[in-house]
């Protein structure tokens, strides 16, 4: 029992003399200089594809609402032809619909990774320069005095 006690209080001198930081990761993703720099170079890699799935989904309406307008008029063999050309162009929107999101969520995947990893590079360097014993991320509540979220963000943009 009284071994107990001992490391309870030896537990206890030691927590106080520890210094604890909180950093908000979410924030650092949010607002960090490379973090914009990162989604302003996916959307100009992006751009171009984006607008080409935008111009073919409006060309596929446009046939489909002039086929519409066509069915009463046009044969049976040429309504089945041009049903059959809209469902393929569907098809082939789609599939590009998909491989561009896939390259997409694949491009932000490895900006997320590269931020990160600037992240925690920074959060060690604030950490060893300001002898923090341990730094915690996104916590629930966090009092401002140990928040070093604005020391990530300025050591982010250097």
């Amino acid at each position: 029992m009284v071994c107990a006690a001992c490391f309870f209080s030896l537990a206890q001198a030691n927590a106080q003399d520890s210094r604890v930081a909180i950093f908000d990761s979410q924030r650092v993703m949010r607002e960090s200089a490379p973090a914009k720099a990162a989604e302003a170079k996916i959307e100009q890699e992006f751009s171009k594809r984006g607008k080409e799935l935008q111009d073919l989904t409006a060309k596929i309406k446009v046939l489909a609402e002039k086929l519409d307008k066509d069915t009463p008029v046009l044969s049976e063999s040429d309504r089945i032809k041009r049903q059959r050309e809209l469902t393929d162009l569907d098809q082939d929107i789609k599939r590009k619909q998909r491989v561009f999101n896939e390259d997409l969520n694949q491009r932000k995947n490895e900006e997320i990774a590269a931020l990160v990893d600037r992240a925690v590079k920074a959060v060690k360097k604030i950490a060893e320069a300001e002898k923090y014993d341990i730094v915690l991320q996104d916590a629930v509540y966090s009092h401002p005095r140990v928040d070093i979220t604005d020391k990530v963000l300025k050591e982010l943009s250097k």
